[in-house]
């Protein structure tokens, strides 16, 4: 598979995952516990035999950047690689900021011109699912197609927004059409039962498929499309036009897959990952999901109440607490009495030394983790965060939307509280 080329694309704002992007980009993003949103292309890609990677960046990128510096090396004699391409000024080149994903690959052109190199494989950055891209492009070589996109079956209600494909019998794509909100919209693109079937998947009640943002391209074919266009968009522009001018194929996939776009989908995919019958799961030997090593000591904890909820490496949690339906991060330290109900944690990036501990206790302020007593249900917890004692997070108002000044903002009726942020004792949504 050295003929292959993967771009993942990590560069957008991630406005709607604010404030869990305020200080990170999306696919920086911690996930279940001990991942990251990135961790699942790039290790989809290392299952597949895919080892030529590049992630294009450009937003509040270094933690993303540190990530995968410490994770991903490979050995000297398999030609392996996964690259940064931050957005940068150089000499005669244009020296704008990426306009979009199809801008932020042709300003890398140069990078998959390379002598070898043959297809070039589009992944998002933001999405959960497990995916063998090695079929991806066997269909793409077999139906001698210019591009492959992947695509999934859903209902009607789901393909309201989604971008929905309408195929010929051979599964040549042959329309699109983008959120159709409307009846005769979704006549365009709705498919019965025996064509889904003929394509691999099975109907179960839904007729529609969508495009799951992932493309293969004939590398020549992109640096066509590119250097002759000056679209800015995969989704909005290039592969809507593909459609009319070239042979674009679908590869059918029909297995979980999640695009954890906004606050509310990141929420509901975590706790379903806590289920005892999650719908994607991080055991898999043969396909497992890596991510950084961090040596950590295992989880302490006496007297608690656990259900339905992962807890990851390093935490402590005092005695008296009850934590159900939830995703406990790493180095979570959590004090006694705490209840920690259907809510995500993402823990901390490293324990208080004696000193800090002690510079709290004198200036009375909060230290690390989550302080006794305090109650945490329906909400996401960030990065190192200092909760004090007998705080309530709880939607108890049926908030929509709302910002405090503590650090602490409702989206989506979830409040989040946002990395870094320091809540004092006795602190609730008011």
């Amino acid at each position: 598979m050295r003929n292959v080329i993967s771009l993942v694309l990590g560069g957008g704002r991630g406005t709607r995952l604010y404030p869990l992007t305020k200080y990170r980009s999306k696919p920086a993003v911690p996930l279940a516990g001990k991942y990251r949103l990135i961790d699942i292309p790039l290790s989809n890609c290392i299952n597949s035999d895919l080892n030529r990677i590049y992630v294009l960046t450009q937003f509040l990128s270094v933690s993303l950047h540190r990530h995968i510096r410490q994770t991903y090396r490979f050995d000297n004699f398999r030609g392996g690689f996964v690259e940064l391409l931050a957005a940068q000024q150089t000499g005669n080149e244009s020296t704008d900021w990426y306009q979009g994903t199809a801008d932020a690959v042709r300003k890398n052109l140069k990078y998959i011109q390379q002598y070898g190199t043959d297809y070039v494989l589009i992944l998002a950055g933001d999405q959960l699912y497990r995916m063998d891209y090695r079929k991806m492009l066997d269909t793409h070589i077999k139906s001698g197609a210019d591009v492959t996109i992947a695509g999934i079956p859903v209902s009607r209600d789901d393909a309201k927004s989604l971008g929905i494909m309408r195929l010929d019998d051979t599964g040549r794509v042959v329309g699109f059409v983008e959120k159709p909100q409307t009846q005769e919209d979704l006549e365009l693109v709705t498919m019965p039962p025996e064509k889904l079937e003929a394509l691999g998947v099975k109907s179960q009640g839904r007729d529609c498929l969508a495009s799951m943002g992932i493309y293969l391209f004939n590398r020549d074919t992109l640096v066509d499309v590119l250097e002759k266009t000056d679209y800015e968009d995969f989704g909005r522009e290039i592969f809507p036009a593909a459609i009319r001018s070239r042979h674009v194929q679908l590869h059918a996939f029909d297995d979980y897959w999640e695009d954890i776009g906004t606050i509310k989908a990141f929420y509901e995919a975590n706790l379903s990952l806590a289920s005892p019958e999650p719908p994607f799961s991080f055991s898999d030997e043969d396909e497992p999901i890596y991510s950084r090593a961090r040596f950590l000591p295992p989880t302490l904890m006496s007297q608690v109440s656990v259900d339905r909820s992962q807890i990851a490496d390093g935490c402590r949690i005092g005695a008296g607490c009850t934590i159900d339906n939830s995703v406990v991060g790493l180095r979570s330290l959590i004090g006694e009495n705490v209840t920690i109900k259907d809510s995500v944690l993402m823990g901390a990036d490293y324990y208080e030394t004696e000193n800090e501990l002690e510079d709290h206790r004198n200036c009375k302020r909060p230290p690390l983790g989550i302080g006794c007593g305090s109650v945490i249900q329906g909400a996401i917890i960030d990065k190192n965060c200092n909760i004090g004692k007998n705080v309530r997070i709880v939607n108890d108002l049926g908030l929509e939307e709302k910002e405090y000044d503590v650090g602490v903002t409702v989206v989506d009726g979830i409040p989040c509280v946002e990395k870094g942020a320091h809540i004092p004792d006795g602190w609730k949504l008011t």
